[in-house]
């Protein structure tokens, strides 16, 4: 656009200049002619015009990346930022406030145990907590979780979602019974309990999908944090019902013991998985929404889980109101039902993830990043374990250390790209794809020896090799059952002899009638009498062996040459039967 189309008509008056209030300045600035995007601004400085203090370097060329003066060795002026960005504060203010809430919640549970039922309930509570944690331990062995959002799980359900779930448990009992509610108890266990604590319990969850969603990739990462929380909450809850039955147990006297040992075996044997089993459910429903790209979907299935997770630990709490065959059959007919689901579920969601990687890290080998072997071998759970044992035994600690962390990268890899396939927005995801790539490429010459050796292997025990057209199931001991010619016992026959001569010196090949034999032993005797009439024969120098027809061979492969009772004739005589004279040692002289 040119300055003449911007220039006011000569009859205009000064309104129509300056706009239309006087002594304003026009909304729409004037522009350059040599650049019309560019406004001009009247206070701009003309570099030429100005001239360089003493001392002031100039700076680079753009595209230049050397300074005209080295960087400073100190820095004296940094980076100013928000409190809340220091990630060590983060972390105090995050221990500091599990520690508070362990010490509120460790002197409430004194105070209601008593010395005693405190020492006897921690002591049995913390029994089956290495069990269950080793078990989300082994299901998490793909992409294993970072270790501070599994502590910051097991310390929340162990100290804030206990203490939450305490303080409103006992002020809704306590709210139910001054109203006069019958069954105040029963309703605070059925109802509020179940509300209060999986709220409680499903809170780490929803700050790690909203945060640390790079950490929360589907099902099984649910389940992982869930049960880590589950089972804190469980450690701090199961101190306080063991503690209470000791302290009521030593009032009564006598009965302490039994009614210890019966909430150890209620809580501990027979549920020690019941609190993780319920906060599954709304792990679930946040695995959904990890993995969905449906704005609905992300919303509802997290709130649905939630809602099934409350509903099945009331039927629990409320399962001993039923009596003892009512409270069996809510444990047999619908836990254990539940139970075997939930398992099955993440073990499948676990080795679908194994598939994706296989299936995802074959672009990375088109495009030469990685072995052909990598995704046959971190497809499986047992192959990795392969690949780590033979690093550890060829190149020790240093070698299995390689090996895990190029199996961690690998799969993090493949499973950012899954997400991406789905549709599913990444944020920085070239940058974070050529990081993890960086890592692969560094470590790719220590693994990718033992890569190949245990593909190799995988891949040969997924395709055996065809068996041959002739061979048949085997037998024990030699050889195979072939058919025997008939007036012979099972194992054995007689060879076709040559006139004047004693049995074949060899063993004739499986297949003609015959079973093979060895050549040190000797054939059974049929009817009681010596083989081939009992005669020794002289023994005599060896003739040149002739050679016998080839029989007709259904097969593609070459024949097995089998020994005939008939003589060839001359045109197929070899040449040492042809001149038997060109066999004489020359005479001498």
């Amino acid at each position: 656009m040119s300055s003449a189309q911007h220039e006011p008509p000569a009859n205009s008056t000064a309104e129509d200049a300056t706009g239309p209030i006087s002594g304003a300045e026009s909304p729409v600035p004037a522009t350059d002619s040599a650049d019309p995007g560019l406004p001009v601004i009247a206070d701009l400085v003309d570099p030429a015009d100005v001239p360089l203090p003493e001392g002031l370097p100039t700076a680079p060329q753009p595209g230049t990346a050397a300074l005209p003066f080295e960087p400073p060795r100190t820095l004296r002026y940094k980076v100013r930022r928000n409190l809340l960005e220091n990630r060590w504060l983060r972390v105090a203010l995050v221990v500091i406030a599990f520690a508070a809430c362990g010490a509120a919640i460790l002197n409430m549970v004194h105070t209601q145990t008593g010395t005693a039922g405190f020492v006897v309930g921690v002591a049995l509570a913390v029994l089956p907590v290495p069990l269950v944690l080793g078990a989300y331990h082994w299901l998490d062995r793909v992409e294993p979780k970072p270790a501070r959002l599994l502590l910051f799980c097991f310390g929340w359900g162990a100290c804030a979602a206990t203490l939450v779930a305490i303080l409103a448990n006992d002020w809704a009992t306590s709210l139910l019974i001054s109203h006069q509610v019958g069954g105040g108890e029963t309703l605070g266990a059925s109802l509020v309990a179940p509300l209060v604590e999986e709220s409680s319990k499903a809170a780490p969850l929803l700050l790690i999908f909203l945060f640390r969603r790079r950490d929360f990739t589907g099902i099984v990462d649910g389940a992982v944090y869930a049960g880590f929380t589950a089972t804190g909450f469980a450690f701090t809850e199961n101190i306080l019902y063991i503690g209470r039955s000791v302290m009521d147990g030593s009032n009564d006297g006598g009965t302490g013991i039994a009614a210890t040992v019966m909430t150890f075996v209620m809580r501990e044997v027979m549920s020690p998985f019941a609190h993780p089993l319920f906060t599954s459910m709304t792990a679930v429903g946040f695995g959904l929404a990890a993995i969905s790209r449906k704005r609905w979907q992300r919303i509802c299935a997290p709130i649905a889980g939630w809602i099934f997770a409350m509903l099945m630990h009331g039927t629990w709490n409320s399962a001993p109101v039923l009596g003892p065959l009512g409270f069996f059959g809510v444990y047999f007919l619908f836990m254990m039902p539940v139970f075997a689901l939930m398992v099955w579920l993440v073990i499948w969601s676990r080795g679908n993830e194994l598939r994706v990687v296989g299936k995802q890290l074959a672009v990375y080998v088109a495009a030469g990043w990685i072995a052909r072997p990598v995704p046959l071998v971190l497809a499986s759970m047992r192959t990795r374990k392969q690949a780590r044992a033979l690093a550890r035994f060829q190149g020790g600690p240093a070698a299995d250390k390689a090996m895990r962390e190029y199996q961690g990268f690998a799969t993090s890899l493949a499973l950012l790209r899954e997400r991406v396939a789905r549709g599913l927005a990444v944020q920085d995801f070239a940058e974070r794809e050529q990081e993890l790539l960086h890592h692969l490429w560094e470590r790719k010459e220590a693994v990718e020896p033992v890569f190949n050796r245990v593909g190799e292997q995988e891949w040969y025990r997924t395709h055996p090799p065809l068996a041959t057209a002739w061979a048949g199931p085997p037998a024990p001991g030699f050889g195979y059952p072939y058919p025997q010619r008939p007036g012979y016992g099972p194992g054995y026959g007689p060879y076709p002899q040559r006139p004047g001569y004693g049995p074949y010196p060899h063993t004739q090949p499986p297949g003609y009638g015959q079973a093979f034999v060895p050549q040190q032993q000797t054939p059974p005797q049929y009817g009681g009498r010596p083989p081939y009439g009992g005669q020794p024969y002289a023994p005599r120098a060896y003739a040149p062996q002739q050679a016998y027809p080839q029989q007709p061979y259904p097969y593609a492969h070459q024949q097995p040459v089998a020994p005939s009772p008939v003589q060839p004739s001359p045109a197929q005589a070899s040449p040492a039967q042809a001149n038997p004279a060109s066999e004489q040692p020359p005479a001498e002289s």
